[in-house]
């Protein structure tokens, strides 16, 4: 093949590309679509989910923040916002995945443990079964934790 023919070939194969940049217009480089990358938010990199823990008649409401690009995935935030005295609570980590390790502490009023700790592991349909505890325990209670959205 002589050299004309290998550069009109060249050509040819670069103009089946389109570049696309992270906004959705159309770019003419690789460089341009994939290089400059815009600012992303911290809102990007997190996700929220509902959890409802069950322990007889007790019923905690939890909210939940989590990064879904990581496996487990890391609890970034989140609150339990009813069902325990004291509510709400701040979630200060933990990890969702196979098993659920969720701790928080107290930002309520009340005279109640100032730190709780929620251990399961995944089950079908999805929920998640363990035990909590409060001040560093994570096994004075049984729960049943239902996965909601």
């Amino acid at each position: 093949m002589t050299t004309q023919a290998q550069q009109k070939k060249q050509r040819q194969q670069r103009s089946e590309y389109r570049f696309i940049n992270p906004q959705g217009a159309e770019v003419k480089t690789r460089d341009e679509a994939f290089g400059a990358q815009t600012e992303v938010s911290a809102k990007a990199v997190e996700t929220s989910a509902k959890l409802e823990l069950h322990n007889g008649a007790v019923t905690f409401g939890i909210e939940v923040t989590y990064n879904p690009n990581t496996y487990p995935h890391v609890i970034t935030g989140g609150q339990i916002i009813s069902g325990i005295c004291g509510a709400p609570w701040d979630i200060t980590g933990g990890y969702l995945g196979e098993q659920i390790k969720l701790d928080a502490k107290r930002s309520g009023q009340g005279s109640c443990a100032s730190t709780i700790t929620i251990v399961g592991e995944y089950q079908n349909p999805p929920a998640y079964r363990g035990t909590y505890g409060f001040d560093g325990a994570s096994s004075s209670f049984k729960h049943t934790t239902k996965y909601e959205c």
